[in-house]
């Protein structure tokens, strides 16, 4: 099996059967689905690991990087592969986030601390992400980066779900994977889907993609090979994750952590070491302009009450690491800042004490229900303030409001438990922001 999935220099476009509906637009390409396709490798790399020098690996991703799996795991082959050259770690996941708020942070989260390699991990949560956006949003991250460095490498990498299975095991790429390809091809950047063993396990019945049995969440031990044994049920199959979308450490992560061995170790001799060439773009829209200004040096913030206490607060202190400006603001509070650009949003924190925000772009006004079925907790969102807007300087107010909010009735389902114990959490209507996020550039 393991011979089936070996890396690829090509790859094949799956044939799209049949005429589309009249007026119907035309379905995307879909890719055929290989484990590896090497193309330009990673020789920057591999010559600085294979002489000992200091190398910096970077992880640009969501929740399934975040998690202590495969990004523990390949580090630590890494250093046992080199133990002459020490590698330091650039943690850059996010949960729930997707490439279009990942260029945005590129600089900031990533870049300013100088990698030699960049894994972006984004397919999964691109899902549900248009096409163009997804293809501006990669093509950006890859301009931006060797616009840094150009000798930087990058190798894009990608997941799965238990809906991407299927599509998976009859050699398909999902959509969100075939636009990134399509990038990768562009730039010659080496692609990785870390998916594909188990896929092919758990269409042999050895493996079941989710099952809520709970299993000891322990980063495995030596030896990350063929050979290294991964724990099954009584039956001999392989519970891959508890959700089937975050894999368990010891299950599902060693199983991508060994594609990702297997793509790597192909890749070592490949190449040869030099800057990467900025060809001309694939979109001349692409995002590689995107910016990100922290709200302390980019807005106004006009305060309800003089006297209020704007100590700091223990929400802001939890997200210090990716905003370490965030602001909490309160009904009757707001803020007014100016950018020239097309698109423009609001990196925020939303959680149970969250309510309603008004947003007035050039004077036109609409208000945004800053809460949904995921508020059980705090965590990080982006808002539109505008897109595709004509490229000119734009004057924004937002205005924290007092409006009610009818929680329980959005917490029906996911969430609901957490109403239901603990309600006065979800008391409040406050605002964190903490950046703006501007496809151009903020202005004073």
């Amino acid at each position: 099996m393991n011979r089936l999935m070996s890396c690829s220099a090509f790859f094949l476009l799956a044939a799209v059967a049949g005429l589309c509906a009249q007026g119907a637009p035309a379905p995307e390409p879909v890719r055929a689905a290989v484990e590896c396709t090497p193309r330009g490798g990673l020789p920057n790399v591999f010559a600085k690991l294979k002489t000992g020098e200091p190398v910096k690996v970077a992880f640009l991703g969501g929740s399934i990087t975040e998690q202590r799996g495969w990004r523990v795991l390949s580090l630590k082959w890494l250093r046992e592969r080199y133990p002459s050259a020490k590698i330091e770690e650039i943690n850059a996941a996010i949960g729930g986030t997707g490439s279009d708020l990942g260029v945005y942070r590129l600089e900031k989260d990533v870049l300013r601390f100088k990698p030699d390699l960049l894994f972006v991990e984004f397919a999964v949560n691109d899902g549900g992400t248009p096409s163009e956006k997804i293809r501006k949003a990669m093509e950006g991250i890859v301009r931006k980066t060797w616009a840094a460095d150009p000798r930087c490498d990058i190798c894009f990498v990608y997941t799965l779900v238990t809906a991407s299975f299927p599509a998976l095991q009859e050699g398909r790429l999902t959509r969100a994977a075939s636009i990134m390809e399509d990038v990768a091809d562009h730039y010659q950047i080496p692609s990785v889907h870390l998916g594909m063993q188990a896929a092919a396990l758990a269409k042999d019945g050895k493996l079941i993609p989710a099952s809520p049995d709970a299993r000891v969440e322990q980063v495995a031990g030596n030896g990350l090979n063929e050979s290294t044994p991964v724990p099954t049920d009584a039956q001999g199959r392989i519970i891959f994750s508890k959700d089937g979308v975050h894999p368990f450490t010891d299950t599902g992560h060693v199983l991508y952590t060994q594609a990702l061995i297997r793509a790597l170790t192909q890749m070592e001799s490949m190449g040869t070491p030099g800057q990467h060439a900025q060809v001309a773009p694939l979109d001349a829209g692409n995002w590689e302009h995107a910016s990100f200004a922290a709200i302390n040096d980019a807005a106004a913030i006009r305060r309800g009450a003089s006297d209020r206490d704007v100590s700091p607060d223990p929400v802001a202190a939890r997200f210090a690491n990716r905003l370490p400006g965030l602001m909490k603001l309160r009904p009757g509070d707001s803020l007014d800042f100016r950018f020239q650009g097309s698109d423009a949003f609001l990196y925020c924190v939303r959680g149970p004490d969250s309510g309603v925000i008004e947003i007035l772009v050039d004077g036109s006004s609409r208000k945004v229900v800053n809460f949904d079925r995921y508020c059980g907790t705090h965590r990080l969102v982006t808002i539109p303030v505008g897109e595709n807007l004509p490229d000119q300087v734009h004057t924004v107010t937002v205005r924290v409001l007092d409006d009610p909010v009818a929680k329980g009735e959005i917490l029906a389902g996911k969430g609901l438990e957490d109403w239901k114990a603990h309600p006065g959490i979800f008391t409040g209507s406050d605002w964190y922001v903490g950046a703006i996020l501007v496809l151009g550039k903020a202005v004073h």
